[in-house]
């Protein structure tokens, strides 16, 4: 990898800005706002529903990539050389994202949805809340993580090397993985609309991210840092724009049950901390540098969501629990990681002592 690549690639996303650092604060006057505009103009937002071609919305889908693809753009694939001295760190990684996190969500999501909180949620929108929650879980974060990582003085070179392994295990494993589970939960795999969620929002923007990031590249540093610092802001705008939609269509079931956004929040939260917990103790385990086991852990713990609210809408519809389910993992997700970097920080004497 070219140290042009390497320093295009650590250099992006290395500080949170007060936009992002308030997302949260965003994410909820969406809230309102979609609740709003539905109860306001359910003609209209009935309207931007309907625009769909086989299944797939189309204003969403162009949210979705204008999420995705700057996110994207960041990735170097020739990164995977950078591990080859962190291996037991890419190893605890590896273990956390694709053979803990989704089987405990499962589990979470059929202890409390389907048992403990089912008098409290909408029957029929059981089933939908647990898929969501299993959507959200089986794929890991990919750009958030960078802002983490930093703010932890984590190894840049392998944060960018277990994201770039993880997007491309995510494009073979993100289906079967997600139809294995909800077929485990008793749910419908609806493997057509399953296999084109991955094709729209994995393969394809990938291509295209990637494609656009060599193009970039060829203008210099220089070049790629003033078109990343362009792009940059589609991301978080577009999701704002796809929340405000998403709460249009869940208005009615939030303003009827405003419980339900806190009782998903439970197993999202239980899950975000047992994983980053483990992935951080198996680190210092296996004999792994503070600034290698502060991205693992904070990896195992954040979600892809993006892509978990792309494939709840492709799958389930807007108006479904499951996509309520992703969305409430985007509510909590930036307050939730900044209490982790607080506590894996403070907690660097421990982890170095022998």
């Amino acid at each position: 990898m070219s140290s042009l690549c390497k320093a295009a690639d650590t250099r992006t996303d290395t500080s949170m800005n007060n936009f992002e650092r308030y997302l949260s604060v965003w994410v909820g006057l969406c809230i309102i706002a979609g609740i709003f505009l539905g109860q306001a103009f359910p003609i209209t937002v009935q309207a931007v529903g309907a625009l769909e071609i086989a299944q797939v919305n189309l204003p969403v889908g162009v949210l979705i990539w204008l999420m995705i693809i700057p996110m994207l753009i960041k990735i170097d694939f020739a990164a995977w050389k950078q591990i080859k001295g962190h291996a037991r760190g890419m190893g605890v990684t590896l273990f956390i994202n694709w053979a803990v996190k989704p089987f405990s969500m499962a589990f979470l999501g059929w202890l409390f949805i389907r048992h403990w909180f089912a008098p409290y949620l909408p029957a029929d929108q059981l089933d939908s809340y647990v898929a969501g929650l299993i959507l959200l879980a089986a794929a890991p974060c990919t750009a958030m993580v960078f802002v983490w990582s930093r703010l932890t003085g984590g190894d840049p070179y392998f944060t960018l090397s277990q994201v770039a392994i993880n997007d491309l295990i995510m494009v073979f494993a993100f289906a079967p993985l997600v139809a294995l589970l909800l077929g485990v939960s008793s749910i419908n795999v609806p493997w057509a609309t399953l296999a084109t969620s991955v094709l729209l929002y994995i393969v394809v923007p990938l291509l295209l991210a990637q494609v656009w990031r060599k193009h970039l590249l060829r203008r210099g540093q220089a070049g790629f840092d003033k078109v990343m610092e362009r792009i940059q802001p589609w991301s978080i705008s577009a999701l704002l724009l796809m929340l405000v939609l998403l709460f249009a269509f869940q208005g009615n079931a939030i303003i009827e049950q405003p419980l339900i956004i806190a009782l998903l929040a439970v197993p999202i939260l239980i899950q975000v901390f047992f994983n980053s917990a483990l992935a951080y103790w198996l680190n210092k385990v296996v004999g792994e540098k503070h600034s290698v086991a502060c991205p693992s852990a904070l990896i195992g713990a954040s979600n892809f969501f993006e892509l978990a609210v792309a494939a709840a809408i492709s799958l389930f519809g807007f108006k479904s629990g499951a996509a309520l389910a992703t969305v409430v993992g985007v509510l909590i997700e930036v307050p939730v990681m900044l209490l982790i970097v607080g506590i894996v920080n403070r907690s660097k004497n421990w982890y170095e002592a022998k």
